[in-house]
């Protein structure tokens, strides 16, 4: 798929990380670009500087995002693309041991399903509502071909490391449905694979202390440094651009596995 100025695209968690640096990439080859994000102030600004929209979108309400929908539509036509970068991470162990008195402490389930709920369900959500659209537009070549969808995972789906379930059981969800999902939606022409990113520099990872962030660096193979988000970006314009790839999951890491700590 060519990316130029008669292409629109939804970026989800665009306002900041890895979608920021996404909706900047597709900006710059001409992209109409909307960016999903509960971040008002930093999506209006992003959005203003890239030329593109920003809705104020919670990817874990139907109306929310079918409303974001209908605002970028409105302003930039039925969207080809969708990137899904929008999430959360968490990290609680399964069990634990107060420190003072010894009692052992449950993972909240509710952290489990909030991890679940953005990360998972929220993807989904936002590929079923974006595809709906997509089917009825007219293909961009002989055979077939409407849209693409990129989806974010994370390494911790294959190597979750401790206190990691949560985030991990979202991740791999997205990874185990990048397959079903792309075979469900071939009749109607629409791409789908899946990002695995490694260890990155985003606005989470950069509130940790530089020493921490060091430390991080090293456990890289090579390069021995942090991900940079237009790293990322520049995979996702690949796996939209290039036609044959297709139902795939990526990882994007220099090379590492994680350990358990």
């Amino acid at each position: 798929m060519k990316l130029d100025s008669s292409i629109a695209a939804v970026v989800t968690g665009g306002a900041s990380g890895l979608g920021e640096a996404t909706a900047r990439a597709l900006s710059a080859k001409g992209v109409k670009v909307a960016l999903f994000d509960m971040n008002a102030e930093r999506g209006e600004q992003v959005a203003s500087e890239i030329g593109g929209i920003f809705c104020n979108v919670n990817v874990t309400d139907d109306a929310s995002v079918e409303a974001g929908l209908a605002k970028a539509r409105a302003a930039h036509g039925q969207e080809r693309v969708l990137v899904n970068c929008a999430g959360i991470a968490t990290a609680v162990k399964t069990l634990s041991r107060d420190r003072e008195t010894g009692a052992v402490k449950e993972y909240p389930l509710e952290v489990f399903e909030r991890a679940i709920a953005i990360n998972l369900v929220g993807t989904f959500r936002c590929i079923v509502k974006s595809a709906a659209g997509m089917v009825d537009l007219e293909p961009v070549d002989e055979f077939g071909a409407r849209g693409a969808i990129v989806n974010t995972a994370s390494v911790a789906a294959e190597d979750g490391q401790v206190g990691q379930a949560g985030y991990s059981a979202s991740k791999a969800g997205v990874v185990g449905m990048t397959l079903p999902v792309a075979r469900d939606l071939m009749g109607d022409g629409i791409r789908v694979n899946t990002i695995l990113p490694g260890i990155f520099e985003t606005p989470m990872m950069r509130g940790l202390p530089e020493k921490a962030q060091a430390s991080l660096a090293t456990q890289v193979p090579f390069p021995k440094r942090l991900g940079r988000p237009d790293e990322y970006a520049k995979l996702a314009l690949f796996l939209i651009e290039h036609d044959y790839m297709n139902a795939e999951d990526v990882r994007l890491d220099g090379g590492i596995r994680m350990g358990p700590r």
